[in-house]
């Protein structure tokens, strides 16, 4: 079981970040922006670049996996705040943007909504259900219920089913957690 979790986090982790392999690369701009104000002779400058090819790798990486990730679910680049070039308004040859749910044709993720429990109080409505009151640290309220049907745990947020589970996957989290 703890195999299959790992595999699939893995998977998920590897099919979310290949998807930033395009992008501003707005890290890696900022130490060319620093390799090209170190110094004014170009000469000297191929010499910082060449001092700085690791540190080129390393921003090239995180621009890959975690900025350019970021900048094409959210729509705009979390470092220089430029809109995604997928986003760009362009002629384009085929157009199908027209055809589609207007949800399919912007960035789907909106971390302006970013939002943390302030507080939650738990409840025990009955043998099966328990029931927590959230508070958000912007003023929201929600509600969370976890409603037990024989073996299988069914949590609703604000009435909406949100996830699934097992007691023996619960008990066998606890055992690990101990």
């Amino acid at each position: 079981m703890k195999n299959i979790l790992i595999k699939t986090v893995a998977l998920s982790a590897l099919a979310i970040s290949l998807t930033g392999c395009i992008g501003s690369n707005a890290v890696t701009g900022k130490v060319m922006e620093f390799n090209i104000e170190v110094v004014d002779n170009r000469y000297a400058r191929a010499g910082v670049n060449f001092l700085l090819a690791p540190v080129y790798g390393i921003t090239t990486a995180a621009d890959y996996v975690v900025f350019n990730s970021l900048e094409f679910w959210t729509g705009t680049n979390p470092i220089n705040g430029k809109p995604h070039i997928f986003d760009s308004k362009v002629d384009t040859k085929f157009k199908v943007n027209d055809e589609l749910d207007s949800s399919l044709t912007e960035a789907p993720v909106d971390l302006s909504n970013n939002r943390s429990i302030e507080v939650g109080e738990m409840n025990q409505i009955d043998e099966n259900t328990i029931e927590m009151e959230i508070t958000y640290n912007n003023g929201d309220k929600g509600t969370l219920h976890g409603v037990r049907d024989g073996e299988n745990v069914s949590y609703y947020m604000d009435g909406e089913l949100v996830s699934q589970t097992t007691i023996s996957q619960l008990e066998t989290l606890q055992a690990e957690q101990a």
